[in-house]
């Protein structure tokens, strides 16, 4: 029978120590018959006879003597080895490893984390954005925010709030130029474009289509890697863009962009919180866990209503769509 090395070792300590089989099965919750089962098991694996046995007492052999002074040090280090991992479960202080996307979620993640931070003033984020989807365990992620599903196995996905992308002009872009009244009529407007960081492929414009996310390709007038550069363009009227809700949301809201063509508004993605097993999750870990659940899972701040993006829409168009020359290219 396969012998369990470090089982029968415990055992025998402990036998040593409290100077009771019995005493020493129960110390370790097993029964007295597997304890003494232990203890045959590793005589006969070294090959010495380590107590000696009678039906009132218990005492070790030299050669036990020996055995225990050898193994009394590993063990103990590993006693203090399991009350270090346990304690450091419990304890809030320590790093914090977050991984996310760099474009649309930044202006999302700065205000969770400066609370976190206030909250817990002794952990230590480190904060990695890059919009590849990269190696769960290499990287040592604890907490994830990717946009759709994740390709990494072996990780609880929390949706948190849907992604919406938004057509959206600056008032200054609907004096001049106007607004278009279709998809077919961008093709006469002023487009920026999304190239991916990743890849460097242009994106086409994602809309909704009778419930179905299409593609629409656009000729861009203005083309970048980064969506802050992007959102910039757009705020100073330079072209349309295709926003995420995340970025859109707060300038829809002051007026400063008008939503085009709300109806073809694309929510098919979704922003998610990945994790691995909590149970086994570091306090700080936990904490930031359901930080997180609680200020960003159905966050009205990142999403804005079906009624809330017509009537910018409509106000939008009223207010500053006059007759203008056709836009330029």
């Amino acid at each position: 029978m396969p012998i369990n090395e470090l089982r029968s070792i415990a055992t025998f300590a402990k036998t040593a120590e409290l100077g009771s089989l019995r005493q020493a099965a129960a110390a370790q919750g097993i029964t007295p018959q597997a304890a003494s089962q232990a203890l045959a098991q590793l005589e006969q694996h070294l090959g010495v006879r380590l107590f000696h046995r009678s039906t009132r007492s218990l005492s070790l052999t030299d050669e036990g003597r020996q055995f225990l002074e050898a193994a009394q040090p590993a063990l103990l280090g590993l006693q203090r080895a399991l009350h270090r991992a346990r304690h450091a479960r419990d304890e809030s202080a320590g790093p914090l490893r977050i991984v996310g996307p760099r474009s649309a979620f930044a202006p999302v993640l700065w205000p969770l984390l400066d609370e976190f931070c206030r909250l817990h003033p002794e952990v230590q984020p480190d904060v990695q954005l890059d919009d590849r989807i990269g190696n769960w365990v290499e990287d040592r992620v604890d907490v994830g925010f990717r946009v759709g599903q994740s390709a990494a196995e072996g990780v609880i996905a929390r949706r948190l709030f849907p992604l919406q992308l938004i057509i959206c002009a600056a008032p200054a872009y609907l004096a001049r130029h106007g607004a278009p009244d279709t998809l077919d009529a961008l093709a006469a407007h002023r487009c920026s474009a999304f190239r991916h960081p990743g890849n460097g492929r242009v994106l086409p414009w994602y809309v909704k289509v009778e419930h179905a996310r299409v593609e629409h390709p656009v000729v861009p007038s203005f083309c970048t890697n980064d969506e802050a550069l992007e959102t910039d363009a757009v705020l100073a009227g330079q072209v349309l863009g295709l926003l995420t809700g995340v970025i859109a949301a707060p300038h829809i809201r002051a007026a400063r962009l008008v939503p085009l063509l709300t109806r073809h508004v694309d929510d098919h993605s979704s922003v998610f919180l990945y994790y691995g097993s909590r149970s086994a999750q570091p306090a700080r870990v936990r904490a930031f866990i359901d930080l997180a659940v609680r200020r960003l899972a159905r966050n009205p701040a990142c999403v804005l209503s079906a009624r809330e993006l017509q009537s910018a829409e409509a106000k939008g168009r009223k207010a500053h769509v006059h007759p203008a020359t056709p836009p330029y290219r």
